[in-house]
């Protein structure tokens, strides 16, 4: 990725352990835009988010007046508010479409990812890394057809696959290379060594992979 010119700043409070805020801050890489990031915990929010934010929730994003605090909202108004480079198809039709796979990612593997990290059964935790790794699994081998998630351009679509990706390891789901996984590995490879993701880290997240 070439270099992009640093743009306005805004302030993103943002949870290292959240895949929904390591989105934003891939999308907020890839654009090259100045953030005030305010590393934050989900149990015990800054004190001012609750002023900004009815739900006191992470991640939240201001810019000026305007305060979001939905990552799909956020990381589409980057790509609009900073069009270069776009992360959304010009046309409508595959507009919808990456919008269904964000849909369909948040609600296959972004719930179970969060069960996860969240559920304090083993039974269930157990269920829900053997679901996620055969739901990955499933769809190792259309990585083999193009360079991206069904795109030959990088899109807002694998800024919401590639948080949960890297957290594979720390999760528990281990994806051995194999002939089926081999697409996916170098999806993957492909991924992390973007330079905008690698700037999208913070330490907690680096650690992850240790």
């Amino acid at each position: 990725m070439g270099v992009v010119t640093k743009r306005s700043s805004m302030t993103f409070f943002s949870d290292s352990t959240s895949h929904y805020s390591h989105r934003v801050r891939i999308v907020l890489a890839e654009k090259g835009v100045t953030v005030d990031l305010v590393d934050s915990d989900a149990a015990h929010p800054p004190a001012e988010l609750a002023d900004l934010n009815p739900y006191n929730s992470l991640p939240t994003l201001v810019d000026r007046d305007l305060v979001l605090y939905e990552s799909k909202v956020m990381m589409e108004y980057l790509d609009e508010r900073f069009p270069h480079p776009p992360l959304l198809p010009v046309y409508p039709v595959a507009r919808a479409e990456s919008r269904l796979y964000i849909h369909r990612i948040e609600k296959d593997w972004g719930h179970l990812v969060d069960t996860i990290q969240t559920t304090r059964s083993d039974n269930v935790v157990k269920k829900s890394v053997k679901e996620l790794r055969e739901s990955i699994m499933g769809i190792a081998p259309i990585f083999a057809e193009k360079p991206f998630f069904m795109s030959e351009e990088f899109t807002l679509v694998d800024c919401c696959i590639a948080p949960i990706l890297w957290r594979l390891p720390a999760l528990g789901v281990e994806m051995r290379a194999s002939k089926q996984t081999k697409p996916l590995l170098a999806y993957m490879d492909n991924l992390f060594n973007r330079e905008s993701f690698q700037e999208s880290l913070t330490e907690q997240e680096r650690e992850m992979r240790l």
